[in-house]
């Protein structure tokens, strides 16, 4: 090759390197579209997108306390449902993460599960402190993501069928280390830290899953990290081509999913007081939900924290109504799942309309 292809060569592969970072731009400016808009005049389909769940949300609570209005209309009722639901909250946060950088996690939950079970036998049967407790089980679920990550990244094989099957693995741990029991017992410092102790009648537990929600917020919107994890979760290839290390964002995705699933898991011993091997499970549909319906919210079209936030409170609330009114339980799954479809397809609708490379 000569000199003058080989420069021409350079120069075409800065123009691109230059077209990507105005692309990356590009969708951090997204974020403040609506503040655009407001110079412009007042968007009436942006705004509705932005904040359509949060209508929906106050639109639904008007139709159930309709029927059940000393119930419904009751502070009591919230401040019991915004407490319950803090795993929940921090759950779906931990799905979230991989889903941003283009990866599934279906061990969140079998994790969750996992962490309650660990720390209820290391402090009741082992007599550990609880504090300690807490810190080893944060560490087994940052270890399950990096085996997630190594046989996703080293083997190739894709994110569904790994965690599937981490999953399934975890749920088998779970049974052996408990002998399928329930596990009671847990110390109460972690039942007053999470469900006694509460401010404004919520249990602080609410509060701690409000706080992770806030700090993710700020990485994903105010960080290069979360820029990056944005980059690669639109195009791995793009990202790579425009310097991002691909593998190691991946990989850090599914260890925060991990460890932040552990603490979904510290949460729920501390509601309970205990640990028994299978409930966690039934939270897996209701993350997903909660994170799909999420993406089509405060930031349409990206998986994004507020959005989740406001979603898994939109649900409970829906479910909440349902048992106020005496609906049967497998409702709640008919809810759930539904409510699963109709997020993911609200949310590709979003998606092909903006630019997602």
């Amino acid at each position: 090759m000569s000199e003058g292809q080989s420069d021409n060569s350079i120069a075409a592969y800065e123009e691109r390197i230059e077209a990507l970072e105005a692309k990356l731009k590009a969708l951090e400016e997204n974020v403040a579209a609506s503040a655009e808009q407001a110079g412009q005049g007042f968007d009436w389909k942006l705004w509705g997108e932005r904040f359509g769940l949060l209508i929906a949300w106050a639109v639904m609570i008007l139709i159930l306390g309709s029927f059940k209005p000393d119930q419904m209309f009751a502070w009591n009722s919230y401040a019991t449902m915004l407490g319950s639901n803090a795993m929940v909250v921090v759950l779906t946060l931990a799905l979230m993460i991989p889903l941003t950088s283009g990866d599934f996690d279906l061990s969140v939950a079998s994790v969750m599960g996992l962490s309650s079970m660990l720390l209820a036998v290391l402090n009741v049967q082992m007599g550990m402190p609880i504090g300690g407790a807490i810190v080893i089980v944060l560490i087994v679920g940052a270890v399950v993501g990096l085996i997630n990550a190594f046989f996703i990244l080293y083997f190739g094989v894709h994110s569904l069928i790994v965690t599937l099957g981490t999953g399934y693995f975890i749920n088998g741990l779970i049974l052996w280390v408990s002998n399928s029991a329930t596990t009671a017992g847990v110390s109460m410092g972690l039942v007053n830290a999470v469900i006694l102790t509460r401010l404004f009648g919520i249990p602080i537990g609410f509060y701690y899953a409000l706080a992770l929600t806030l700090i993710i917020w700020y990485v994903f919107q105010h960080t290069s990290l979360g820029r990056r994890l944005l980059f690669v979760g639109r195009g791995r290839e793009v990202a790579r081509l425009s310097g991002v290390n691909v593998d190691r964002v991946r990989t850090g995705a599914l260890v925060a999913s991990g460890t932040i699933a552990a603490f979904a898991g510290v949460l729920y011993t501390g509601m309970r007081g205990a640990a028994d091997p299978s409930s966690a499970l039934a939270f897996l549909l209701p993350a997903f939900a909660a994170a799909f319906l999420g993406s089509t919210a405060i930031y349409p079209g990206k998986f994004n924290a507020l959005g989740a936030f406001v979603a898994v409170f939109f649900l409970s609330t829906g479910i909440m109504g349902l048992n106020f009114l005496g609906v049967d339980s497998f409702v709640q799954n008919l809810f759930y799942g539904g409510g699963l479809v109709i997020a993911v397809s609200i949310s590709q609708l979003i998606r092909g309309r903006r630019p997602m490379d």
